[in-house]
């Protein structure tokens, strides 16, 4: 329906025809669909949010609120002596620059309490909440013995303090690694694969609050596994009382098998459990390309060009002896390590590895337009970067493949659309437009959803099963976090290279059209997309139950 909405005091006051009625600022988006701000469950900003207030590039697809502390990784608690250690966890599993971490962050805090009282006072353009990580309790407790060793008695002990500690003081709640992706930059284990399921177990059970986020999905075929591990889960969520969140994708090496854990997750809520799994809007893609990573990057000679400034690195390819080298190299089965962690680029399979010419598909794959040109894919991916002036990007998905079954997860009434991973991989992957990918591609191209449909997707939905109870809806007395953008427009723009962290680092940073106003807790953080300047953010601190 058509209305008007009132703010006072950072809440929503009043909805209605409000003409004539004073008003500080107003903001004229008629023609716009005015929706609360989007929220987003599943990001990595614990260290962005020390350099970049208003949190790019979620800020800039409507995001107003969100989760980090994903996965195990957090800052806290830990002390500044140890910072080495959580940073270890971080930089290679999730691609945050460690040059960037140190010249970013000024340490002011040991325990958990104390980092979420620092968060409190630094300056922010969205709100932001975040858990407690195992990895970072760990080698709190254990030092450098979490990286290899078992925990002692006195070690859980010490951990469950923390874990209690942690969410006492506001934490989202307490959050967990097991995944064989998350490995140090010395090929080993983050610390909390480290731990017995007894040590996970235990941590849960005593957190006296808050909810559990768990990365791991088991991988390979093996569905007997897997269903042992959700059952697990599900078991853990039922005795321990704290509901249970983990992302859930389909893969095309094993196909639907992400409708067990559906089932698992339904027998859970009826023996009085709680777990929701976290699903994406699209495939998860690497982005490859010169300006970033490539399949080949530490490869015989690709791994000299690939040291060198990019303009070098276009003189080499422009000499025709380099590149008939470099091509051949290319071409031979992969070198070395096949280990990957995180969004590394895969070994190079050019039928699943697409041209990403515009920011929506249909992309067409390497392999087919290497075909068409009677031409070997090497080849034409340094056509086409040489073309570019070397700003070519390629998509590699590494899950959610097939689009149908993305729909059906999307749609599953035990899941919620967020896992951009923002602040993450920072310069292996661009998902924060997770949310305008679903309004311009499957809302305005498939109709697949309503405007409607989506929107409560990316708002009431997320916000009710993270417990942000006054925010994702538009109603007298909620936080006055709001989206105004034009449903006929809306989307994702091409994403882009950038130098602007810390210590020079580079991301990816991705934009959108069609967003006329970004309002968070009453104020406009951004108008047409452009920061205003305000930063009027908050921390959201879990509240528990007196």
């Amino acid at each position: 329906f058509q209305a008007d909405v009132g703010i006072k005091d950072g809440k929503i006051a009043e909805i209605g025809r409000l003409n004539g009625v004073a008003a500080k600022e107003t903001l004229d988006v008629e023609g716009h669909v005015v929706s609360p701000g989007f929220v987003d469950g599943h990001t990595h900003m614990d260290a962005q949010i020390f350099w970049d207030p208003i949190g790019t590039s979620s800020c800039f697809q409507g995001v107003t609120s969100v989760v980090m502390g994903n996965c195990g990784f957090t800052l806290a608690p830990c002390r500044e002596s140890e910072a080495d250690l959580v940073m270890r966890n971080l930089e290679r599993a999730e691609d945050i620059s460690r040059a960037a971490m140190k010249a970013g962050i000024k340490w002011r805090w040991e325990t958990f309490p104390q980092f979420l009282d620092v968060l409190e006072s630094l300056p922010k353009g969205i709100n932001y909440a975040g858990y407690v990580g195992h990895c970072a309790i760990r080698t709190h407790v254990m030092g450098q013995r979490a990286f290899t060793d078992e925990a002692t008695d006195d070690d859980l002990k010490a951990m469950i303090h923390h874990t209690r500690e942690a969410v006492a003081a506001g934490a989202q709640g307490f959050s967990t690694t097991r995944s064989v992706a998350h490995q140090t930059s010395d090929d080993k284990p983050v610390a909390s694969r480290l731990a017995t399921w007894a040590e996970f177990e235990a941590l849960v059970k005593a957190m006296g609050g808050g909810m559990v986020e768990v990365a791991g999905e088991p991988r390979g075929a093996d569905g007997a596994k897997a269903r042992a591990y959700y059952e697990a889960l599900g078991k853990l969520a039922i005795e321990s009382g704290r509901p249970i969140t983990f992302g859930l994708f389909n893969r095309r090496s094993n196909p639907g098998a992400w409708r067990t854990t559906f089932d698992i997750i339904e027998r859970t809520a009826q023996k009085g459990g709680r777990m929701f799994a976290q699903v994406h809007s699209r495939a998860l893609n690497v982005l490859l390309s010169f300006e970033t990573q490539l399949p080949f990057d530490k490869w015989e000679m690709w791994r000299d060009m690939r040291k060198l400034p990019l303009a070098d690195q276009k003189k080499w390819l422009l000499d025709t002896d380099k590149r008939r080298q470099l091509v051949d190299i290319a071409c031979k089965p992969p070198q070395g390590p096949t280990v990957t962690a995180g969004a590394e680029a895969r070994a190079a399979d050019w039928d699943w590895i697409f041209a990403m010419d515009k920011v929506q598909g249909p992309h067409r794959s390497m392999a087919d337009l290497a075909r068409h040109k009677n031409t070997h894919p090497v080849e034409l991916m340094i056509d086409m970067a040489l073309e570019r002036d070397m700003k070519f990007f390629m998509i590699q998905p590494v899950a959610n493949e097939n689009q149908t079954e993305a729909l059906e997860l999307m749609k599953h009434p035990r899941s919620v659309v967020t896992f951009s991973d923002s602040g993450a991989h920072v310069s292996q992957i661009m998902d924060a437009s997770l949310q305008t990918h679903l309004l311009s591609h499957w809302v305005r191209e498939k109709q697949a959803f309503t405007v409607e449909e989506a929107v409560k997707m990316l708002t009431c939905d997320i916000a009710t099963q993270f417990g942000f109870h006054d925010r994702g809806l538009l109603r007298e007395g909620m936080a006055a976090d709001i989206v105004a953008f034009d449903p006929a427009t809306i989307g994702p723009r091409m994403p882009e290279v950038v130098n602007d962290l810390p210590a020079k680092a580079k991301r990816l940073l991705q934009k959108a059209d069609g967003i006329k106003a970004t309002v968070v807790n009453g104020q406009v953080l951004l108008r047409d997309n452009a920061p205003t300047g305000n930063l009027p953010g908050r921390l959201l601190r879990k509240k528990r139950a007196a």
